[in-house]
């Protein structure tokens, strides 16, 4: 069966040339002297996806574009230029343990007897050096045309690919990192790319009417963390990541391993966020479930509004899906509890804010959960705004495991670590100003905490 073109030809950059050699040529350089004979593999998974992501809708009229599970390309360029930019070209290509790097000796000697300049021979004469690429690491289609716009940008030319998209430079930015040549590609975000970074939408969700992510916007999402990433642009990176922790993901499972190393860095703060907050109802059903009264007006119905509290706090939890009440039968959890993955921080924090302000008569205006939780709940608030809940790209690979919110130790063998409320914290506007350090030490403390006390002047 022949394999139908690829979707490189379908690219509006300059054409590809034929040559006697079997496969095509791209000229990125009409003077190269240095011939990349790439190989690209895709899998039929990946093939698969991208056939679905580009089925036209109805009605719609777009030509099809044909991807080919395996194909050949070639792309002439200077090797002066590869070895300029790329750590990876010069090692390669410049060390004489390498193969390719003694056949392209081999070939210039040759072309040199024969009185030609390398740059002004024939393509079939030019040195070959052959590269396979698959998409394990991209899970991208048609990457023939992102790696030669890559090539182009080495080069110091204008990518052709259009539109630029969040998944293209996802792709770029990975073959980009493969090929060591990281820098050039950074800095042609803002010249030749002009690829302006798009905030990130959210939806409303059918169940609960909270803010949420679709799946391509989650998608969308992770690919600018890895751009950010590897591409080094940290307030892209301060920004991504903290959108994800706050908004979860669908990867992230409900109920999580306990080996807390099979959790990745953002789903582990997202979890020690949620940890914080679930602890503050935690904090007040317990001591209202406790024989120690609550209600300290000393009246004869100070009993009774324990009770009374006890119950409205019940209600009201269980009622906004944030307390589900299980029993000892080995079906209860099954269909029980709300995954809580994908639910937008803010939105819950903005849920807990809403408990009314229970009494169960006149002379007990004090009394009630509200007055006891909004304080709290707005310096948890408050500490999320801190940097130190996002990942700075620069700590990050300077002190990863200072930096980390994942501890180092197993639980049994640290010491456990008490958060402790005050009332100071309530009014401390230090803490509500965004980059101060305090505010980020506190916020670490917070959520990094093994036990928390929401009440300790008591």
């Amino acid at each position: 069966m022949d394999d139908p073109e690829s979707a490189a030809d379908q690219n509006d950059g300059p054409p590809v040339s034929s040559s006697g050699l079997g496969f095509d040529i791209v000229d990125i350089a009409s003077d190269g002297d240095v011939l990349l004979d790439v190989t690209f593999e895709t899998s039929k998974e990946t093939l698969k996806a991208a056939k679905r992501a580009t089925k036209p809708r109805p009605g719609q009229q777009v030509a099809p574009i044909i991807l080919k599970s395996k194909f050949r390309l070639a792309y002439r360029v200077l090797l002066s230029v590869l070895k300029q930019q790329s750590k990876y070209f010069s090692n390669l290509l410049d060390d004489p343990r390498f193969s390719e790097a003694r056949s392209i000796a081999a070939a210039f000697d040759r072309l040199s007897l024969q009185n030609v300049t390398p740059s002004e021979a024939a393509a079939e004469d030019l040195p070959l050096v052959r590269i396979q690429d698959d998409d394990e690491a991209t899970l991208s289609a048609g990457r023939e045309a992102v790696f030669g716009d890559l090539l182009r940008i080495l080069h110091g030319s204008a990518p052709v690919t259009k539109p630029v998209t969040m998944q293209y430079l996802a792709t770029l930015a990975v073959l980009a990192d493969r090929f060591d040549c990281t820098k050039p590609v950074s800095k042609s975000l803002n010249t030749s790319l002009k690829f302006k970074w798009l905030p990130t939408q959210t939806r409303l969700s059918r169940e609960e009417g909270e803010p949420c992510l679709t799946l391509a916007a989650e998608e969308t999402l992770r690919q600018k963390i890895l751009v950010s990433w590897l591409l080094d642009q940290p307030l892209k990176m301060h920004v991504a990541t903290r959108e994800i922790i706050v908004f979860g993901s669908r990867k992230w499972a409900e109920f999580p391993d306990k080996e807390i190393e099979s959790c990745s860095e953002l789903q582990y703060r997202r979890e020690c966020i949620l940890n914080a907050i679930a602890s503050v109802q935690g904090h007040f059903l317990k001591k209202y479930t406790s024989r120690t009264r609550q209600c300290r007006l000393g009246y004869d119905s100070s009993a009774s509004c324990d009770s009374y509290q006890l119950g409205e706090m019940i209600k009201f939890f269980t009622s906004r899906n944030l307390l589900f009440l299980v029993d000892f039968s080995p079906g209860s959890l099954e269909d029980t509890i709300q995954d809580y993955a994908t639910v937008e921080i803010n939105h819950l924090i903005s849920v807990l804010k809403q408990v009314p302000a229970y009494q169960i008569d006149k002379n007990h205006t004090n009394c009630g959960l509200r007055t006891l939780m909004v304080p709290i709940m707005d310096f948890i608030q408050a500490m999320l705004l801190t940097n130190t809940v996002s990942i700075s790209s620069a700590d990050w690979r300077r002190s990863r495991d200072t930096i980390s919110w994942v501890p180092s130790e197993e639980p049994g063998q640290r010491k456990e670590k008490v958060f402790r409320f005050t009332r100071s914290m309530a009014s401390d506007q230090r803490l509500r100003h965004e980059g101060m350090m305090v505010g980020n030490r506190m916020a670490v403390s917070l959520f990094t905490a093994d036990r928390w006390d929401w009440a300790p002047e008591e």
